[in-house]
């Protein structure tokens, strides 16, 4: 029996116990200035893409001709008015939701796709291995924008479109990735427990080799995110992704670059909106490596 308190006692046995490794990873992340500082960004701009629509006085595709290129703060527009005398803040709001949800939906995509395809190939080696990394490297030596360009032609240029055909190409590295972590874990002593207990291998990919994938899966994801926000950015600016009067962030950095010497203020928000999100998410990647790294434990 422990001397003391029943309260002192709980905190006693709780120190024998000891913390799990997910738990000493969040204490990690959360002692990471960066890392809490993107979270602390991130969620605002959620935020901000959700409940903003609803508290501008504007919606993102009213067309004002008495309100065309006003600057910021005058007539009651926040960040100032387009060419066509739309209220920019209203469309900004607009576009960052837009760009969140592409990054959102196309990793989504890429992650259920890449991580089954890495996951299968690893683990049943052998000529499935090969013939599955060869289809990957086949892919690969496919140019992106061609690839997404041949997606989009054949299906049209639907939104929930360009979110498949965006993750449809992401998910190239992710299998990599996955699979070189399968074959570290398939020689290991539970996977071999697990194949002793009559498990089938559909069995042992989903319950216990792709949860022990979830540390680089997450790191990959917090970086595959900003990567499919500027790719889609990357189309909309070539006029393939979101079409008007739709707005994403690469369609008014489009826009804001044509009218650049007439109304600055149309590039420098969309662009400064644009580089707080991505920093977000680097930010919070990196915290997730160093928090997940064995080696700093």
């Amino acid at each position: 029996m422990i001397p003391g308190s029943p309260e002192r006692a709980a905190l006693l046995q709780n120190a024998v116990r000891g913390r799990s490794l997910w738990d000493d990873a969040a204490r990690r992340l959360l002692r990471n200035k960066a890392a809490v500082t993107g979270m602390v960004v991130l969620a605002v701009m959620v935020v901000l893409a959700v409940v903003g629509p609803w508290l501008v006085p504007y919606h993102y595709d009213t067309v004002t001709k008495t309100d065309v290129w006003m600057g910021p703060l005058q007539s009651g527009h926040l960040l100032g008015t387009d060419s066509l005398g739309r209220d920019l803040a209203a469309r900004l709001l607009a576009g960052l939701g837009v760009s969140l949800a592409i990054g959102v939906v196309a990793t989504s995509v890429s992650l259920v796709i890449g991580v089954l395809w890495g996951a299968v190939a690893g683990y049943l080696g052998g000529r499935i291995d090969e013939i599955m990394m060869r289809i990957v490297d086949t892919l690969y030596s496919l140019p992106f924008i061609f690839f997404v360009i041949l997606l989009m032609v054949t299906f049209g240029r639907n939104i929930f479109l360009i979110f498949l055909a965006i993750g449809a190409v992401e998910w190239l590295t992710m299998s990599r990735i996955v699979r070189g972590q399968t074959l570290s874990l398939k020689s290991k002593e539970f996977i071999e427990a697990a194949r002793a207990a009559g498990l089938s291998s559909g069995q042992i990919i989903i319950r216990h080799i792709v949860p022990n994938l979830l540390g680089p899966v997450v790191i990959y994801v917090t970086l595959t995110i900003p990567a499919v926000i500027i790719a889609e950015s990357f189309l909309s600016f070539l006029g393939l992704g979101v079409q008007p009067p739709m707005a994403s962030l690469g369609t008014l950095i489009a826009t804001g670059a044509q009218d650049m010497e007439m109304a600055p203020w149309l590039l420098v928000f969309p662009s400064l909106t644009m580089v707080v999100t991505l920093m977000a998410f680097n930010f919070i990647g990196d915290g997730l490596r160093d928090a997940l790294d064995p080696k700093d434990r």
